[in-house]
């Protein structure tokens, strides 16, 4: 009788889910992000004058300098809670994990805090990235994509 009493107090307590609204501030938000990349590579292609994909080097650079600031800054997480996952799932998200990893641990060094943590989270994204990359690849080999 506990438990059922217990569920129904929790039930009436737990913060409500808006997966729609979210869904529709992440969509806008990283198009936004996005909509920024995109000025920032017409932005150095326009007035530097360097070809597309060099600026866009410079882009993952830039976008990636500014999220790291923002997180050692401290707003990039008040960002976050309004923007959801909108700015965390571009390159701005992985700049952020390994930025927070580092200041997260810096009091205990720099190898055995920064350098040791660093890649806590980031590590499996590129580990994962990395593997899948490859059996793509070699499925595109296999097919005959591969020249």
């Amino acid at each position: 009788m506990k438990n059922i009493k217990y569920e129904k107090v929790a039930n009436n307590h737990k913060a409500k889910e808006t997966r729609g609204k979210n869904a529709l501030i992440a969509f806008i938000a990283g198009g936004i992000v996005g909509f920024i990349g995109e000025a920032i590579i017409e932005l150095l292609c326009s007035c530097i004058h360097i070809s597309r994909s060099e600026a866009s080097t410079f882009m993952i650079i830039i976008l990636i300098f500014v999220a790291s600031l923002s997180t050692a800054l401290g707003f990039f997480d008040k960002l976050v809670t309004k923007f959801k996952c909108g700015l965390l799932i571009p390159i701005t998200g992985f700049a952020h994990s390994m930025t927070s990893a580092a200041l997260d641990y810096r009091k205990e060094g720099p190898i055995y805090g920064i350098g040791s943590n660093i890649f806590k989270l980031a590590g499996s994204v590129i580990l994962y990235g990395v593997v899948s990359a490859w059996f793509f690849g070699m499925i595109r080999y296999i097919i005959g994509g591969g020249s």
